[in-house]
């Protein structure tokens, strides 16, 4: 039997297009301890300027005609489609990282308090990476909600039900499932996961395209740019919304092949609008101001998105640069 070409025969997965270039942990000490000394990040905003918005998410739940999205930070959303309240990535900890006292710290607090979610129905995650899998998180969602499902990539089921996860569901690239009226398809990123140094590429990284009768949701996960995006709205379009990665970026030789800078994220949407026969798509941008991360500024990703969208010619009423803890809505 013929393996997929991001499996790895020894075990474990890999990207599989010839621009997925990984860098090592000498390469990290090369930026970390060499390179930051030769170019010292531009300064950061204070962190004041990131404003959080009082959520105006529907309770218990929204209708289920509804789309709502709530953004809590990173790529944490709450969001609500087809009666259902859906968790994606949800970090509710003060650090991303094993430590609570070492690593990222926020800079903003999550924009939902955790103790004002709705009833969840499903978790949805991405990848094992701290600023994304949570164990603390995890551990408070199983307790507060044990009878929601998890939906996760290839090799991290373990973890989950480890911390009490009940229902737990993993899923290769392409693969689908339903909770409810939604529909899910576990869709292909370009990435990488692991805990520790000792297990890298163990599990699997993933999108998901999250579609209901009357919407269609696709969150891209944390992801470089790669040549999928149009076989996903092909596939599994047209789209309403897509959740799409702006930040954590520079520098661009270290971080290029794994996170997307917004140029990058201009060309996947070129590649999921040629899917989309003509249809409006709205992009939520994710995976910025929230966890210093990188080099560039935490204030950056935002400005530059919005001047690559209006260089592209794009309705400004279709990107959707939120603050924490806020709302939007479709239907």
């Amino acid at each position: 039997m013929n393996l997929p070409a991001h499996h790895r025969p020894e075990g474990g997965f890999r990207n599989p297009w010839p621009s997925a270039k990984l860098h090592g942990f000498l390469d990290f000490l090369k930026w970390s301890l060499i390179e930051r000394r030769r170019n010292p990040r531009r300064p950061d905003p204070d962190p004041s300027v990131f404003v959080r918005a009082v959520p105006h998410f529907m309770v218990p739940r929204a209708e289920p005609g509804m789309l709502t999205l709530t953004w809590v930070g990173h790529t944490s959303f709450l969001v609500q489609m087809a009666g259902l309240n859906i968790l994606i990535d949800p970090v509710w900890s003060e650090r991303a990282s094993p430590l609570p006292f070492l690593g990222p710290r926020r800079w903003v607090s999550p924009g939902v308090e955790f103790d004002r979610l709705p009833p969840i129905d499903l978790v949805v995650l991405s990848h094992d990476h701290y600023d994304h899998l949570d164990a603390p998180t995890i551990t408070r969602l199983v307790e507060r909600y044990p009878a929601a499902v998890w939906y996760s990539p290839l090799g991290t089921a373990d973890f989950l039900r480890h911390r009490g996860a009940r229902d737990v569901v993993e899923r290769d690239w392409w693969d689908e499932g339903s909770v409810g009226e939604v529909h899910l398809t576990c869709v292909p990123a370009q990435h990488f996961s692991g805990r520790t140094l000792g297990k890298r590429n163990s599990t699997l990284w993933s999108g998901w395209i999250l579609r209901a009768p009357d919407r269609t949701l696709f969150f891209a996960g944390d992801t470089g740019l790669h040549p999928e995006f149009s076989s996903i709205a092909a596939r599994c379009g047209p789209i309403d919304v897509a959740i799409l990665p702006i930040g954590a970026y520079e520098p661009r030789w270290f971080m290029g092949s794994v996170h997307m800078n917004p140029e990058d994220c201009l060309k996947a949407v070129a590649q999921l609008k040629a899917a989309q026969e003509g249809k409006r798509l709205i992009v939520a941008a994710a995976h910025w101001g929230t966890f210093k991360l990188t080099d560039e500024p935490m204030d950056e990703p935002p400005t530059l998105m919005r001047q690559e969208w209006r260089t592209s010619g794009l309705d400004n009423q279709d990107l959707w640069i939120m603050q924490h803890g806020e709302t939007r809505r479709l239907g």
